[in-house]
């Protein structure tokens, strides 16, 4: 299988990714434990979210994040909606992006890198066009250049857009501008839901990106 990712580069890439995985866990270890205690005392156990997810090249792994919603159901015992399971807590974790942060593990397990398209759900799969599924030719990442473009405030088309310009232009240097503009996002607090949902609506599958999206694939370049 061939990859956007390969030679030296990928392996400094690989290098980077889990020393900063490695250092983050030690150093915010003691926010990993205030946030556990907080979703347990508000929601109790489990404390953490795990969810099959197709990784590079679409092999699954199982992602790790601080869980946000309850286990709410109604009286068939059917799940509620994300918008009434959504918790007051979890909502503040999801904006200050606390919710991610268990994916180091997953980042120095080699599953997913600090930089690359989301990891999005297993179903998703036989519902990208060719030129969307192209996002697993690349590890992928806790950040990426969709979310410094406007996260979940993006429609699909417009996120799978950036998420294949990526695939097409990564490089080290490009990885250093997202980590750092992820830092202003974050503080920031922008594109953490779309309007109207309270996380991102279900992706059904869409027809080809239109010219319009792909001409706003590299707005970024000039921010």
């Amino acid at each position: 299988m061939q990859s956007g990712q390969s030679g030296w580069r990928l392996w400094v890439k690989k290098a980077i990714d889990r020393t900063a995985a490695l250092c983050g866990l030690v150093v915010l270890s003691p926010i990993f434990v205030c946030v556990s205690v907080l979703i347990w005392l508000s929601m109790g156990r489990p404390v953490l979210f795990r969810q099959r997810r197709p990784g590079w090249f679409a092999r699954p792994f199982t992602l790790l994040k601080f869980r946000t919603m309850s286990e709410r159901r109604d009286a068939s015992g059917r799940l509620l909606t994300d918008a009434d399971r959504l918790t007051h807590v979890g909502r503040l974790i999801r904006a200050t992006s606390l919710d991610e942060l268990p994916q180091l593990w997953n980042v120095l397990r080699g599953e997913v890198s600090m930089v690359g398209p989301r990891p999005l759900l297993m179903e998703y799969l036989g519902r990208y066009t060719p030129e969307q599924a192209r996002r697993h030719e690349v590890l992928p990442g806790i950040t990426g250049w969709a979310q410094i473009n406007g996260r979940n405030a993006l429609s699909w088309d417009e996120k799978f857009a950036l998420d294949v310009w990526y695939v097409d232009n990564w490089s080290l240097t490009l990885d250093l501008r997202i980590l750092f503009k992820t830092v202003w996002r974050v503080l920031r607090r922008e594109g953490i839901s779309q309007n109207g949902h309270p996380t991102m609506p279900e992706f059904m599958g869409s027809k080809a990106a239109t010219p319009s999206v792909e001409e706003d694939v590299s707005r970024g370049l000039s921010c």
